[in-house]
């Protein structure tokens, strides 16, 4: 019989962890009995939601690579690392610069990086941890008009199945959940621009037929995070309605 906090006592560090995805990932490892670190730039919205499931809230700029790593440093050993921060934005690659590149792989890809570089000697010295990276299913799939963020995502999954592959042996896992379309307040906004027509496409994409929810992703971190998936690692787990089936 499955306990009713299967994460008791589990350290978590979730970054972009105040609102949309991450804030529906905190609250789920909360609720499994993890203490949870929200780690996120509006340190307003994290505390507000730390509050609210009795976690802790700290201010972190993923793309700050010193700040990420004094930040963890700080914070002490890791057991469950949340790489859930990231930024995207439309535009065909030729109207896109090189500051925007920076950018996009700075937030999405380095930080990935940085964080698991810092949280990954304790674990290795503890012989455990659960890596658990958001990608997208663009990382796979490519995104018509997201050339740089499908490739930094699909850096984080090659990133992870390395970690899994230098890891494996040492009690820690590492493994990517790829989201299609989720409903959060930043999807909605591009749906209030694109209107009907983005939404038709975006669900017509899936096998599901609708958008998925942050609850979605955060069942599937769950899962990663549980000792059930202790035989789970270097695997990309698609929370996407079917999308990467070829809808």
């Amino acid at each position: 019989m499955a306990t009713p906090h299967p994460l008791a006592g589990r350290k978590a560090f979730v970054t972009g962890g105040a609102k949309g995805i991450g804030a529906a990932i905190a609250r789920r490892l909360a609720a499994d009995g993890a203490l949870v670190t929200i780690a996120d730039l509006d340190i307003d919205a994290a505390r507000t939601l730390a509050d609210s499931i009795r976690a802790r809230a700290m201010q972190l700029d993923v793309s700050d690579l010193a700040q990420v790593a004094a930040v963890l440093n700080e914070h002490g050993p890791v057991d469950i690392l949340v790489n859930n921060a990231g930024v995207d934005q439309h535009a065909f690659f030729t109207k896109t610069t090189p500051d925007d590149w920076r950018r996009l792989i700075a937030i999405n890809l380095e930080s990935v990086f940085a964080t698991t570089h810092a949280a990954l000697p304790a674990m290795q010295a503890a012989g455990y941890g659960r890596v658990i990276n958001i990608a997208s299913e663009a990382g796979r799939l490519g995104s018509r008009g997201g050339a740089v963020y499908a490739a930094a995502k699909g850096g984080v999954i090659a990133f992870t199945r390395s970690i899994a592959r230098e890891n494996g042996s040492k009690g820690i896992t590492a493994n990517v959940i790829a989201p299609g379309p989720i409903d959060t307040p930043l999807l909605r906004q591009a749906l209030e621009q694109g209107g009907e027509k983005l939404l038709n496409a975006m669900t017509g994409a899936t096998l599901a037929g609708r958008l998925g929810t942050p609850e979605d992703v955060a069942a599937a971190v769950a899962f990663l995070a549980s000792a059930e998936a202790g035989y789970v690692t270097g695997e990309v787990l698609g929370v996407s309605g079917g999308m990467g089936c070829g809808a």
